[in-house]
């Protein structure tokens, strides 16, 4: 099997551009700004980039590539690739980094593996952050979904890459790089097919990843989880022949404040097939991914770690599978909670909130002040949001309002939707304290709203990754599969520190 990613070598330096020896130099040229460029690298390239603006082969939009001609014999690269930036107002984070992950892809097609990245174009961001996200998205464009394939002849990574700016940014790649790698190990979690990924085998791999400096784990087996009385995730993984597992993870640095902790609670079915309330067949192979949100937590804190992030943190991420088998829970089953809250299984695809609720009671006893829980939770997040937007939810506004400045930073999108007391209305059972699904009105609310009786005292948040987790077309900076949304955010929110709220 082939290996799904690597990490090249990263550096920075001020040298300059004709001086640096790699395979190619990538230039990046705002739309609204290419006399600048045409001036400063027309006459190095033989006028091929004027001539190629002039023929509208190029035009400086955003993540559009033009690979000149050879440089002239006083340059050292042997390739000069441009890729546009769009209007300069537009350059943000997120912008950069797709820019960067567009340029190399197109330099591992092209079998580059020696890259520099001409920090040339200034946009709206600072040196430094401009740098984090270049070496980001270098780092995660260095990904091969092709795995499995018993032929696959043209897979090819970037062994090194240069970033070449006037200032001290040295540091700024290191986070960005180890951002990217934390990245790239999520991808492959998600993208890994159920059979070769249980309950028991995530929990390993999880654990593994987590495995860097400052973090500790701790795996609890189906009997450890019976003991506490999780009788929701026991309830979801009954129809499965594969136990059950929960992993807690915790970072507790000696730099840290006391008093405040992150909780980071993720999803983590391994394979979803509705249970009992079995899922259409048509696109059923996707749920695979129904565990991106317990990838996405564990790679976040493994990010905040090895940056050495002045936090208390810990992540929870129950596992399991929900499979119809003789002994699956059944619609109109009744499952009592952790917390002692009884539910009404009104829909066994409905199992997603089950289990998070058991696990954010467990990150509440286990000293979370604040808790955001990710999960590919529900079709009705991608019928409000599409495929490009996060939801939100969560309680109270300032903490609300922190996770969205932090996705701002990090470039990420997501939008709050409301928690109004009107919408529990819909929860109500005759039987039991609250149903699992109240129904197609508000969909992704009300998931919110059965989590949010789960999540205590103090700050939380939900994020539904349903629509963004995965990604079904290719993009110039990103394949088909794993995308992993939302782990720049969490490491941004733990980066930004817990506000008093």
């Amino acid at each position: 099997m082939q290996v799904p990613y690597e990490v090249p070598r990263l550096s920075v330096s001020s040298a300059p551009m004709g001086a640096t020896d790699t395979d190619l130099i990538i230039i990046p040229i705002a739309q609204d700004h290419v006399a600048p460029a045409v001036a400063a690298y027309d006459n190095v390239v033989g006028g091929d980039l004027s001539s190629a603006l002039e023929r509208g082969e190029f035009h400086g939009k955003a993540c559009e590539i033009y690979v000149s001609r050879r440089p002239g014999q006083n340059w050292r690269t042997a390739r000069v690739m441009f890729v546009g930036g769009g209007p300069r107002a537009e350059i943000d984070a997120e912008r950069v980094r797709r820019m960067a992950a567009t340029a190399a892809q197109s330099a591992r097609q092209q079998r580059l593996g020696r890259v520099a990245w001409a920090d040339v174009e200034p946009g709206a961001l600072s040196t430094t952050a401009r740098v984090e996200v270049i070496a980001e998205g270098v780092t995660f464009a260095n990904f091969d979904n092709g795995v499995y394939k018993s032929r696959n002849d043209r897979q090819f990574f970037i062994t090194d890459a240069v970033i070449l700016t006037g200032d001290e940014a040295a540091a700024a790649a290191a986070t960005g790089r180890a951002t990217g790698e934390s990245i790239n190990a999520a991808r492959v979690l998600v993208n890994e097919p159920g059979n070769y990924l249980t309950p028991r085998i995530l929990a390993e791999k999880a654990q593994a990843l987590a495995s860097v400096p400052g973090i500790t784990a701790e795996v609890l087996d189906e009997r450890a989880i019976e003991s506490l009385g999780m009788g929701m995730l026991l309830g979801v993984s009954r129809g499965s022949v594969e136990p059950p597992r929960l992993l807690v993870l915790r970072y507790a640095p000696a730099s840290a404040p006391a008093g405040a902790t992150l909780g980071l609670v993720g999803k983590g079915v391994t394979f979803d097939t509705g249970g009992i309330s079995l899922k259409p067949a048509d696109g059923m192979e996707r749920m695979k991914d129904d565990m991106a949100g317990g990838a996405t937590v564990v790679a976040a804190l493994r990010s905040i770690a090895l940056q050495q992030l002045p936090i208390n943190a810990i992540a929870v991420v129950p596992m399991t599978e929900n499979m119809p088998g003789g002994k699956a829970t059944k619609p109109g089953d009744i499952l009592r909670s952790a917390s002692g809250l009884t539910v009404e299984v009104n829909n066994t695809d409905a199992e997603g909130r089950l289990i998070l609720g058991d696990a954010l009671w467990y990150a509440r006893q286990r000293g979370a002040t604040h808790v955001i829980d990710v999960a590919t939770l529900t079709g009705a997040v991608v019928v409000a949001l599409g495929k490009i937007t996060t939801g939100l939810y969560g309680t109270p506004e300032p903490w609300v309002n922190h996770i969205r400045a932090a996705a701002g930073r990090a470039g990420e999108k997501l939008w709050p939707l409301p928690l109004f007391e009107d919408y529990r209305e819909q929860l109500k059972s005759e039987i039991a304290d609250m149903v699992n699904s109240p129904g197609r009105p508000a969909g992704s609310i009300t998931a919110a709203m059965f989590l949010k009786e789960f999540a205590g005292e103090g700050a939380w948040a939900h994020l539904d990754i349903a629509g963004t987790a995965f990604a079904e077309e290719v993009k110039p900076w990103q394949p088909k599969g794993a995308t992993g949304a939302m782990i720049r955010t969490l490491v941004d929110v733990a980066r930004g520190g817990l506000p008093g709220v």
